[in-house]
């Protein structure tokens, strides 16, 4: 795949009123106005915008991640414009029973699972339990990715830079369970990156990644779709075949 112009898409998102491109490292990108338009047109939009902040790692051995669904649509775009090879990723919470906000542990495509033995141990969670709630999430994990790969294999992670998006943070709850799934895989750099988040959820992810990019952290926040105009739900086919064209050199 070819390498993207990264001059040609600077000079779009300078003209779409992109000033500043904030993220948790506290680097800029754009012509030095304080703050980024909101709220974004749409996911493309978005995902324009944030490929201009990963500009940086273009030329590396670089694998950019969607979270299912509205994910996949911006990474698509990052991966076009840093030409990187793109995939999905799938990750489940296993919420302790009764509490199941509360995160004993998650797994995730390629197999992975991860354990928070502090907390199973420290409630007591019958290991038959962990194992239960474990092969439901697997299940339902494979199932999907049935749906989406057409039984195509996860894509490699060890040793790559790996770049997981999402359109953006609520609790960032998913994309924790995401990065600390995927760091378990060896990745060579681990960067989570998404337009819109609220500016608690960073400092949570700065301990699972090596680089957080945000480019916006409004207040008060309330959701995510308030910051698009368009933020039509994103369908199961459309990710199966953004992912289809991608393998396919689009």
């Amino acid at each position: 795949m070819a390498v993207p112009d990264a001059g040609r898409w600077r000079d779009d998102v300078q003209r779409s009123g992109l000033g500043l491109a904030r993220s948790a490292d506290g680097a800029a990108a754009g012509d030095g106005r304080p703050l980024v338009q909101l709220p974004f047109a749409d996911r493309r939009a978005a995902g324009r915008d944030l490929a201009l902040r990963l500009m940086g790692h273009v030329g590396e051995d670089l694998l950019v991640l969607g979270l299912p669904r509205g994910g996949v649509v911006v990474a698509d775009e990052v991966a076009r414009r840093l030409g990187a090879e793109l995939d999905v990723f799938l990750v489940r919470k296993l919420g302790v029973p009764g509490r199941e906000e509360l995160a004993m542990g998650a797994v995730a495509s390629g197999g992975v699972r991860v354990l928070n033995r502090t907390v199973i141990e420290s409630l007591g969670v019958p290991w038959s339990v962990v194992e239960a709630a474990t092969e439901r999430a697997m299940r339902e994990i494979e199932e999907r990715e049935r749906t989406y790969r057409d039984d195509r294999p996860v894509a490699p992670v060890a040793g790559r830079v790996v770049v997981v998006v999402d359109d953006g943070l609520a609790t960032g709850a998913t994309m924790r369970a995401a990065l600390s799934a995927l760091r378990s895989m060896g990745p060579g750099r681990l960067v989570a990156a998404v337009p819109v988040a609220p500016p608690e959820v960073l400092p949570r992810l700065e301990r699972e990644a090596d680089e957080v990019v945000c480019l916006a952290t409004p207040e008060p926040f309330e959701a995510v779709g308030l910051w698009y105009r368009d933020f039509t739900p994103v369908s199961a086919e459309e990710v199966r075949q953004l992912l289809r064209a991608a393998r396919e050199g689009r």
